[in-house]
């Protein structure tokens, strides 16, 4: 059986960020909590943290603190059934991609959290490889493109951004004045998000084009509309995002008649507990992205 004083110290060592704040959380020492690491780490046989350059969790820690997590969950639901009990301040770890954190999720699920008093622990990761996390068991839930549910796990599909391959009015002049072309999209800068973001590529194969092109990367939401308003390049940008720059003609589609559609499916554990399905619920209800058909 896993000793949860022991889980415990770890959760509050890496939500604290050292040692010594982790005892001041917990009413111990210092050498009380590195004690309880030492010893679920004897128990493992393996280390659960990293202590340099920085402190993290190792992948194993990693897992033991998203089984906290899942645990906290349940523990508030049975305070609902025995109000007696003290209900815990339970975290949630999720990944989701940066084009939904920069846009809509804080809105759809700032009041939730509130009312739950529910802490988010956020990574951001590409659509396409958010799952992954589930799969190695690094986060309780997750926001990407798969449909594909991992094992002991719902999916439920949340909505559609839509992508548009959008920069400035002069640019789009000099490097597409005459259309798009294979000659144009193999000179033209582009702008991507980081080594794993495959939308660029989506939007080329959906022109036609397969080769390569120069780009820069820049992995921030908010700086890649930055670069393109600066000229440096073009980019595929969510329309909720760039609205108010469409609206005021700083950034125009190089190509008005193509966008890319990123469906997006909400991830989880399906022992989360109740907290986990309230969530689920009002991601579905948000209004803030396209809507995923009836039915799914």
């Amino acid at each position: 059986m896993i000793d949860y004083k022991l889980l415990e110290a770890l959760a509050t060592v890496i939500e604290c960020g050292g040692f010594e704040r982790a005892g001041l959380a917990l009413g111990l020492s210092q050498s009380a909590i590195s004690q309880r690491i030492r010893t679920l780490e004897i128990r493992l046989g393996q280390p659960v943290l990293v202590r340099s350059p920085a402190l993290k969790a190792t992948p194993a820690g990693q897992r033991l603190l998203n089984h906290v997590q899942q645990v906290q969950l349940l523990e508030r639901d049975l305070t609902k059934s025995i109000p007696a009990l003290s209900e815990p301040t339970a975290r949630l770890r999720i990944a989701l991609n940066a084009d939904s954190l920069a846009t809509w999720w804080a809105a759809a699920v700032g009041n939730f959290c509130a009312e739950e008093t529910l802490l988010l622990d956020l990574v951001v990761e590409d659509q396409d490889i958010g799952l992954r996390r589930m799969r190695e068991g690094d986060v309780a839930a997750c926001l990407c493109s798969s449909p594909q549910p991992v094992a002991g796990a719902r999916c439920v599909p949340i909505g559609t951004m839509t992508y548009m391959p959008l920069a400035t009015p002069d640019y789009a002049q000099r490097y597409f004045g005459k259309g798009l072309s294979e000659t144009s999209l193999q000179n033209a800068p582009a702008i991507v998000f980081g080594p794993n973001d495959q939308l660029q590529h989506r939007f080329l194969a959906q022109c036609g084009y397969h080769g390569t092109f120069p780009h820069h990367l820049c992995p921030s939401s908010e700086g890649f509309v930055k670069l393109a308003l600066a000229g440096m390049g073009y980019g595929m940008i969510p329309e909720v995002q760039a609205r108010p720059e469409i609206e005021s003609g700083r950034l125009v589609s190089i190509a008005p008649e193509q966008t890319l559609e990123v469906p997006l499916y909400w991830h989880f554990w399906r022992h989360g507990g109740g907290v986990i399905d309230r969530l689920t619920n009002a991601l579905r209800s948000t209004s803030l992205i396209r809507s995923a058909p009836e039915g799914d």
